[in-house]
């Protein structure tokens, strides 16, 4: 077992290092340079037909859900403890500077998440049940053809394999440390073990409920979900960050500067270089918003939408909401509020929640922090339990869907009382995985995304009645 984990740890450091992020940043700037930057250029137009839209009453038609259902589910995942606990690593081990480098993910990431949707959307097809579904092992047979099935194969063993780590094992057990931990700090009597039991068996049941009940069931409640957990978490990260509004500038000056030259900021930075600063920010921009990964355009595929390009805006938001606007504000609050960093030192929740003590005092932050992590991460449980089922799907077809979904919600229970931390490894190293087939089918079929861009922006220009949405 020792060298598995260790062979493990060495592939890790290959697809979560300089090699994977690589590949990942550079199939970004690819897309961006091709589309002359049209998460930047088309940025109003994409906030138009998405934020804009965000809340119009919409109906899907049978084995599909609403264009917003489709971004809430892929949201659902992205946002994950990754942006409270991952983005408090981040600066700890890379100093203020990462947060930069997170940025920098998260602009090329944008571009690359909307060419995974076109694509899912243009290759998707009906299963027997009648359902959309598609993502990266559909566009890889579709796009690619029969000789590339293999390529498709081995994405969906990886995506079927770490659905129960990353999106489940991890997650409820994530939940119920933050839960145990907050009710410690009101009555520290209560049995820990106890209270993670509980609450996996809560949880378990909750996402049976959800889950079982199909693609449309995932979507609605995704839908009231995620903007709910956003907005709660959004409104007291804003509040930190006004509170201590006059620490703006130098906390600007210090993610530039960090960004460059970490050891100019002085202190603890002193021992951090600029790699170090780039490899934290990127890997946990990646990590956050799965720009790559191929996860999210499974949910995406099964958009009620009369076009690839535009629930690939979806696509463009999705990765601004999660990194930009939740990253960077947990980020700011960290930062602003004075919290003392042990930089060069792991960190996690702990951080944020002082960070947030700052304004609210320790035992109301742990409460917000904690709610925020169970929201987040239910979320992603649910997310995740149809990313993997999807690939499960592809190479069993559909007589798996049930019984994975069955053992996905039984291991939930396992994964909120057990220890994780080789799990967590394993899983990490299969979640990273799974983007070495999606970038070949996104870099191979990149012409097919530069088509549909091109006809879709024309038909924009001269206002082609068929686009009702637009008129």
């Amino acid at each position: 077992m020792d060298g598995f984990l260790s062979f493990n740890s060495w592939l890790n450091g290959i697809v979560w290092g300089w090699p994977g992020m690589i590949l990942l940043l550079g199939t970004g700037l690819y897309y961006t340079l091709r589309t002359k930057g049209m998460q930047f250029g088309k940025f109003g137009y994409t906030m138009k037909n998405t934020l804009c839209k965000m809340f119009e009453k919409k109906e899907a038609g049978e084995g599909a859900v609403t264009p917003f259902q489709a971004l809430a589910t892929a949201l659902a995942a992205t946002v994950g403890t990754g942006n409270v606990a991952g983005v408090a690593g981040a600066i700890a081990l890379g100093g203020p500077g990462a947060v930069f480098w997170m940025w920098v993910s998260a602009l090329l990431g944008m571009c690359t998440k909307y060419a995974e949707v076109v694509l899912a959307v243009n290759y998707r097809e009906r299963n027997p049940k009648g359902d959309w579904v598609g993502g990266p092992m559909y566009y890889i047979t579709n796009g690619l053809g029969k000789n590339w099935k293999w390529l498709a194969v081995v994405f969906s063993i990886f995506g079927a394999l770490a659905a129960f780590g990353i999106g489940n094992m991890t997650q409820i057990n994530t939940i119920a440390t933050s839960i145990s931990g907050t009710i410690a700090e009101f009555n520290p009597a209560v049995n820990a073990n106890t209270v993670h039991l509980i609450v996996g068996i809560i949880v378990a049941i909750f996402a049976a409920a959800v889950v079982l009940g199909g693609l449309k069931s995932i979507g609605k409640t995704t839908e009231k979900l995620v903007p709910v957990m956003a907005a709660i978490y959004i409104i007291a990260a804003l509040i930190v960050v006004f509170t201590h509004l006059g620490n703006i500038g130098t906390v600007l000056k210090d993610i530039f500067v960090g960004a460059f030259n970490p050891s100019a900021l002085g202190g603890g930075l002193v021992g951090i270089g600029i790699t170090t600063a780039m490899r934290r920010g990127i890997s946990r921009g990646i990590f956050s918003n799965e720009a790559g990964l191929g996860s999210a355009p499974i949910a995406h595929a099964a958009a009620e939408t009369d076009s690839p390009v535009r629930q690939g805006l979806w696509g463009i938001f999705e990765v601004f909401m999660d990194t930009i606007v939740i990253c960077t504000l947990t980020a700011l609050a960290i930062l602003m509020s004075g919290t003392p960093i042990a930089f060069g030192e792991s960190a996690g929740t702990g951080l944020t929640i002082a960070a947030f003590g700052m304004t609210y005092g320790a035992k109301i932050a742990g409460v917000i922090v904690a709610v925020g992590i169970t929201l987040f991460a239910v979320s992603t449980i649910l997310s995740w339990c149809l990313y993997g089922t999807r690939c499960a799907e592809y190479l069993l077809g559909t007589k798996v869907i049930k019984p994975y979904q069955i053992i996905f919600c039984l291991i939930v229970v396992l994964g909120a009382v057990v220890p994780l931390q080789a799990v967590w490894d394993i899983a990490d190293t299969l979640n990273g995985l799974m983007a070495l087939p999606n970038l070949v089918a996104l870099l191979a079929l990149s012409p097919i995304v530069f088509k549909l861009t091109r006809e879709y922006f024309s038909g924009v220009r001269l206002g082609e009645s068929n686009r009702k949405e637009d008129a």
